[in-house]
């Protein structure tokens, strides 16, 4: 039987990124511990799913360190490029591409996450 399978981000504050994912459209499912601050929370968007666990996690459970950014590019399909990007601007997100048609036929911008990795917005044309 196969099963879902779905990322786990690393992230240094799990406020700040709860927040921009809430802005693409992820919602909060589950978070541990159940009380108080989290130290993983799963968030999901239609049929997609990420995993969110603080950067001490890795260290603590696998004696291993998180690296610097970028460590992952996340792709996610919205309604409306131009309308997503702006609604991240305004809430102070730094836009590395602004949004520009593609030759494979889709409308596409780069913005970062808090943690600066970046995360492709596309709408097909």
């Amino acid at each position: 039987m196969q099963r879902k399978a779905f990322p786990v981000l690393y992230v240094s504050d799990m406020n700040r990124s709860v927040a921009f994912y809430s802005l693409l459209g992820y919602e909060s499912v589950y978070q541990f511990p159940l009380e108080g601050d989290p130290h993983y929370v799963g968030l999901e968007r239609g049929d997609s799913s990420l995993g969110i666990a603080h950067t001490s996690w890795p260290e603590a459970q696998l004696g291993i360190t998180v690296g610097t950014a970028p460590r992952f590019e996340l792709f996610l399909y919205v309604d409306d490029v131009d309308a997503q990007v702006e609604t991240l601007r305004a809430e102070g997100y730094k836009i590395v591409q602004e949004p520009a048609n593609m030759p494979w036929g889709e409308r596409q911008a780069y913005a970062f996450d808090p943690d600066q990795n970046p995360v492709a917005l596309a709408t097909p044309i």
